[in-house]
C-alpha cells in the first residue's frame, strides 16, 4: 500500500511526473512530483488541499510545498516539491517510492549530462 493524498483519507488516482535531484555529497535532495489534470483539481471535489502526504506503511511524508498551476483560466496541474536533508530522509522516500513505483508501473530513467 503506496499512496499519496492532497487531503487526508482522499486517494490521488492521477499518477506524477517524479524529477530526483541529489547533491554530489548525497546528503541532501530534491524530489518534484508533476500532476497533470489531478482528481484533487476535478470540479466535483470539495476537499481542500492541505499539503502532499506520501503514505505506504511506514507511516507518513509529508510536504506544504504544493501549488497549483492554471491553464488559461482553469487548474489543470499540481506540483509539489519534498526537500530531502539527510541521508536516512533519502533512503525513507526511496522505500516509499519503490512501493509507489510497483504499484504504478512507473520506470525510472536516468538523465544524460
Amino acid at each position: 500500500m503506496a499512496k499519496i493524498q492532497f487531503s487526508r483519507g482522499i486517494d490521488e488516482i492521477t499518477v506524477p511526473d517524479v524529477r530526483l535531484t541529489r547533491s554530489r555529497s548525497g546528503g541532501t535532495g530534491t524530489a518534484k512530483f508533476t500532476f497533470q489534470n489531478p482528481k484533487a483539481l476535478d470540479s466535483n471535489s470539495t476537499a481542500e488541499i492541505t499539503g502532499m502526504y506520501m503514505i505506504d506503511e511506514e507511516g507518513e511524508i509529508i510536504t506544504r510545498e504544493v501549488k497549483g498551476k492554471f491553464v488559461n483560466g482553469r487548474p489543470e496541474i499540481i506540483e509539489a516539491i519534498y526537500l530531502i536533508k539527510s541521508n536516512e530522509e533519502w533512503d525513507r522516500f526511496m522505500r516509499f517510492m519503490n512501493r509507489y513505483a510497483k504499484e504504478n508501473d512507473l520506470g525510472l530513467s536516468k538523465s544524460g549530462r
